[in-house]
């Protein structure tokens, strides 16, 4: 069993229950709007951290993390990348890829819009954990957590701090 902390759009914020959280995972996904590499450093330091870049993301950043990541958690095939959208509503530029070839999880950040959303049409769980960060519209701030076990997705948890 993989256990997995995730979280987005931190805008250079790092709210100190984001540890408290995250504990007892084993990695952290983190789907752009880093901020800063130092906040980079912090979730890396903590522990071993997967992400992608973000639009806000400056030349550093993008340097170390790509704009889309396909990586398989024990027997999931998941997909991370910041601006996705969501079933029914796919960005363009990923609309071919995602439906010749699913991954079974999906994972995208940038709405600020905490989204758990199963698409039948294509088998795939597609997850946007919302944000983390204080910067943008949203009123609550949100984290997600789950474990992966073969190719089971399970235990998901949604976590609210607050503005």
């Amino acid at each position: 069993m993989t256990r997995i902390g995730l979280i987005s759009d931190t805008h250079s914020y790092l709210d100190d229950a984001v540890f408290k959280h995250f504990a007892d995972c084993d990695e952290i996904w983190h789907a752009g709007d880093f901020g800063t590499l130092e906040l980079v450093d912090q979730l890396a330091a903590f522990k071993p951290l997967k992400g992608v870049y973000g639009n806000i993301d400056g030349k550093d950043i993008r340097l170390v993390y790509p704009e889309h990541l396909r990586f398989k958690c024990e027997d999931v095939d998941v997909w991370m990348t910041h601006i996705g959208g969501y079933p029914d509503r796919y960005s363009a530029n990923i609309k071919g890829e995602i439906y010749t070839n699913p991954p079974n999880l999906f994972i995208t950040g940038h709405s600020h819009i905490l989204k758990v959303i199963f698409d039948k049409k294509i088998n795939c769980l597609h997850i946007n954990p919302g944000a983390a960060g204080k910067q943008g519209w949203h009123k609550v701030r949100t984290l997600v957590k789950f474990a992966i076990s073969g190719d089971k997705i399970h235990n998901l948890q949604i976590i609210e701090m607050n503005r």
